[in-house]
């Protein structure tokens, strides 16, 4: 019965042991999980490499934000060691214990169960040794009464009773000899019983009590390293936290302030004070030039872009109606109606997209068209620098210098490292040929050489918006000069002057010395500019209303002149007259080019 008890219980205590072993395997699971978490929420909100986020963490609070990522990726790390240490030193070690446990507990109740059996077994035989004794006992009995029956009658003769007593002390004989069996049998089982009772069953009880302690103390032990594996992690989370909360600290809300000062501020002076204008005498109504009114209202006479007010007026006021001509609209062109005009061709009108100016074309086109005309499709097609204020230009143009001499210095080490490469091939020259590197030497020497040209040309431009140069002077066509005597072809040439002297950068590869005569201001470029000469003209297949800024409003069969061509952006440029010009689908007029027109393409 208390075998059947033990048994009970102490498989109770392994089922209690391997519960705890899932609960913490579950917990490893949860850490890991957690810590997987915490990991894709901080690479969540990383920032981009190369993106517009990544500049907006030169603040003080967003670089906060940062160091509070990368400390929750840390975070997260003590998380996943948490999970590391309870698995090796909980999980795997209590698994090993489990199975040894049960071995043992298995050969303990197996050696009750021997012992058992063995005392079982000793009780069997005294009960036989005694059943015989008593057997023994009772024939003795018979045989002796019935030799004093034989005896006392005195029909029977002496022989019969001769033989009846020595039946009878045959059986006493009989019942001597199983007593002492009975008595020998009992000796040893008392002695069995004493041993069993009293040696082998209380050893039994008490391994199986030690298993059971040693069970009980290892699930103490590990409860407590549960505890000291996470106690052992909090200094390192506790340090987490302190930089995280150093880095709150950190946030400067003054510097972050400035920052955004400098980074926005204009340099444009505020605009001067608005001058009377008296009504009551007779004389023509004048507009001064520091009004903040648009002087756009007879659609006759326009500013130059280059005046001064004008310039300090630009935060306040629209563009110029010219500059908004300049610029082709941003969005795609509207597609042409679903029902074709009576008065449409039969091939109806080309689609912006179905041809594409070759670059062949395009080069040859500035080849052969004006100084001023360039600087007008720079400000179209290019990223423009001229149209930022001063202080916005001065960064953007030293952003430049600073990435082309980072160039520059790529460029040196690589040769560098020819040059070294080349004087091992020489002391060496089974290493490899010198004349190898040659080539590639020259190469990156003409690639260090365009770079100082760029630099120079930058540096010039960056000079001049600082004010540490009065105007500008020849030095960048002397510069363009040299760069062409070393480049005589036409095409590098091109590739110098992509960038046009009011510091915008274009895509279109431009051509001619000519192109980069400076002025001393970027507006003044745009004084006394010559109108486009007309290509060609066309006619209006549809209607279409210009109400985005840089377009024009055309009728249905209306004759216009074409001064521009698609350059592939669906758009075609018109004039209607002197004062009236913009932009119209090319799918809404059927264009007739004039082929002896400069620069002209025929493709209707």
């Amino acid at each position: 019965e208390q075998f059947v008890s033990s048994k009970k219980h102490t498989q109770w205590g392994i089922d209690v042991l391997e519960k705890y072993i899932k609960f913490v395997k579950e917990r490893t699971e949860i850490e890991l999980s957690y810590a997987k978490q915490l990991r894709n929420l901080s690479k969540k909100y990383q920032p981009k490499k190369n993106s517009k986020e990544e500049e907006e963490y030169r603040y003080t609070s967003t670089r906060a934000f940062l160091a509070t990522l990368n400390e929750m990726n840390d975070y997260a790390g003590q998380h996943e060691v948490i999970s590391e240490n309870m698995t090796s030193l909980i999980t795997g070690e209590l698994t090993r214990y489990v199975q040894e446990l049960k071995q043992e507990r298995k050969s303990h109740f197996h050696d009750g169960r021997k012992a058992q059996q063995h005392i079982e077994t000793c009780w069997k035989q005294l009960e036989a040794s005694k059943r015989r004794f008593e057997r023994d006992c009772k024939e003795a009995d018979r045989a002796q009464q019935y030799f004093e029956k034989m005896d006392a009658d005195i029909n029977v003769t002496k022989a019969d009773v001769e033989k009846a007593r020595q039946q009878a002390q045959l059986r006493h004989q009989m019942a001597e000899d199983s007593k002492a069996e009975y008595s020998s049998t009992l000796q040893k089982f008392n002695s069995e019983q004493h041993e069993h009772y009293y040696t082998h069953i209380p050893n039994i009880f008490q391994k199986i009590q030690d298993m059971e302690e040693r069970r009980i103390v290892r699930i103490g032990e590990s409860m407590k390293t549960f505890a000291e594996v996470d106690r052992q992690v909090i200094p390192i989370i506790g340090k987490c936290l302190d930089e995280i909360t150093k880095a709150a600290e950190s946030v400067d809300h003054k510097n972050d302030s400035q920052m955004v000062i400098e980074a926005f501020k204009s340099g444009f002076e505020p605009p001067g004070d608005v001058d009377f204008e008296d009504f009551t005498q007779p004389m023509k109504r004048t507009v001064s030039e520091s009004s903040l009114s648009n002087s756009r209202g007879d659609g006759k006479s326009e500013p130059k872009f280059g005046s001064k007010s004008k310039g300090k007026l630009w935060p306040f006021i629209k563009k110029n109606k010219l500059m908004s001509l300049l610029t082709s609209p941003h969005q795609p062109p509207p597609p042409p109606p679903a029902s074709a005009s009576p008065s449409a061709v039969p091939n109806g009108p080309q689609s912006p997209k179905q041809q594409k100016e070759p670059l062949s074309h395009r080069f040859n086109e500035f080849m052969t068209s004006k100084p001023k005309i360039h600087c007008f499709r720079s400000l179209k097609r290019g990223v423009n620098f001229s149209n930022l204020p001063p202080e916005q230009r001065r960064k953007k143009l030293q952003q430049k210098v600073d990435e082309l001499n980072r160039d520059i210095q790529k460029e040196m080490d690589s040769r560098d490292a020819l040059t070294k490469m080349k004087d091992v091939y020489i002391k060496n020259p089974q290493m490899g040929d010198a004349a190898s590197v040659d080539h590639r030497l020259a190469e990156l020497g003409q690639n260090i050489e365009k770079l100082r040209l760029e630099v120079q040309k930058f540096e010039g431009w960056l000079a001049e918006v600082e004010g540490r140069l009065p105007a500008r002077t020849e030095q960048p066509r002397r510069q363009s000069g040299v760069y062409e005597a070393q480049n005589p072809s036409g095409v590098n040439s091109c590739a110098q002057d992509r960038e046009s002297p009011d510091g915008s950068y274009t895509e279109e590869q431009s051509q001619e010395t000519e192109m980069k005569v400076p002025a001393t201001d970027f507006d003044d470029e745009f004084d006394d500019e010559e109108p486009l000469p007309t290509i060609g003209t066309c006619k209006a297949l549809y209607t279409f209303e210009g109400q985005n800024e840089g377009t024009i409003s055309v009728a249905e069969g209306e004759m216009l002149y074409v001064i521009e061509e698609d350059k592939g952006d669906g758009w075609t440029r018109i004039r209607r007259n002197e004062d009236e010009e913009g932009y119209v689908p090319t799918s809404y007029v059927e264009v007739y080019l004039d082929k002896n027109a400069k620069g002209a393409m025929t493709y209707i």
